[in-house]
């Protein structure tokens, strides 16, 4: 059911590549998927380099999508900034929680400079939500080094003073390089916590309009896909601006307008299913590397609040991904070498 059957088909031909993901990657085994994973990681840090070009040009070049310009802001492959951060905070939690790809010496090195190549990314994108959302995988990095060390300090108590000031050295460092950066970095990263301050938001009237329309369409839906048509007819005229607000700047309401009651019971369905995934891997012995899907998941739900996450193609295949972590990883399997 739909006011636009068109737009409602070209949202369903969105889900061919989640679903490809889900079926192919389903199909993996445990050491392909961490491969996958890494490649993932490095696909992100390609994007940062192309980033780098972007913010030292001042958007000069690099730019793939320059009719939205910024300069001095951070972009890689995407045309939104809140995308790519959350694409570079999905990275940092693959980079921060997974296990090494294979024997690697002196991988802790590696693993440090990757997280803090991501950090500086996701700060140079400037996107609020992003910026915060890095918290998350950083503080479960945090709980697998100190959980770690006092299990080794447990099975080996002459050694737990030595782990004990081994953890607290890397907490220590890692504090101040993420200080250092705040204190001496460019302006452009300064600009990016200035952002913190803005008074005014514009989405904040948009939600206020789109409540109403989803009130309008309550409880069947506009249908899929169509929200940039329908919402033009409840748009009140003291919130009207010579641009169109194209979303509704919160994936919830979007959905409500679109699906009405069945896609907020589905959100619903999806979101206890992410719950009860994330609370049963902590009995699986690689629960790190499911919580790491579970970090993905937690940060594309959390920015839906105030933006559109899901309807980006690469964010799609991200989430998916993810699933395919937390659902394959969560639970033992003795069968299946990891």
């Amino acid at each position: 059911m739909s006011v636009d059957p068109a737009r409602t088909l070209v949202a369903l031909a969105g889900l061919i590549l989640p679903l490809t993901v889900l079926t192919v990657a389903y199909r993996l085994s445990r050491r392909q998927l961490i491969w996958t994973a890494w490649a993932l990681v490095g696909l992100a840090l390609g994007s940062v380099l192309l980033g780098a070009v972007q913010v030292v040009t001042q958007g000069q070049s690099g730019l793939l999508y320059p009719e939205n310009p910024m300069p001095g802001v951070l972009f890689g492959t995407f045309a939104n900034r809140n995308s790519a951060g959350l694409f570079l905070v999905s990275a940092l939690a693959l980079a921060a929680l997974l296990p090494p790809p294979s024997n690697t010496t002196r991988f802790t090195v590696w693993r440090a400079t990757i997280c803090l190549l991501l950090i500086t990314a996701i700060l140079l994108t400037r996107s609020r939500t992003a910026i915060v959302l890095a918290a998350l995988p950083l503080a479960m990095l945090f709980a697998k080094t100190l959980g770690t060390s006092l299990s080794k300090a447990q099975e080996n108590p002459s050694k737990r003073p030595q782990l004990l000031k081994k953890g607290a050295i890397a907490g220590l460092v890692l504090a101040a390089l993420i200080a250092g950066l705040l204190a001496f970095a460019p302006g452009r990263i300064s600009e990016s916590i200035d952002r913190f301050d803005a008074r005014e938001d514009a989405r904040s009237y948009i939600w206020e309009d789109a409540t109403y329309a989803a009130s309008s369409y309550w409880p069947i839906g506009s249908g899929m896909g169509t929200f940039d048509e329908v919402f033009q007819l409840d748009e009140s005229l003291e919130n009207l601006t010579p641009r169109r607000a194209g979303r509704a700047h919160n994936d919830y309401l979007e959905v409500a307008i679109e699906a009405g009651f069945f896609g907020v019971l589905l959100i619903a369905m999806w979101l206890a299913w992410m719950a009860w995934m994330t609370g049963r891997a902590r009995l699986s012995e690689h629960k790190w590397t499911a919580w790491s899907g579970s970090a993905i998941l937690a940060g594309i739900a959390f920015q839906s609040l105030l933006d559109y996450p899901l309807r980006n193609q690469t964010m799609l295949g991200m989430g998916s991904f993810a699933i395919i972590l937390l659902l394959r990883f969560g639970k033992a399997d003795q069968a299946e070498v990891a």
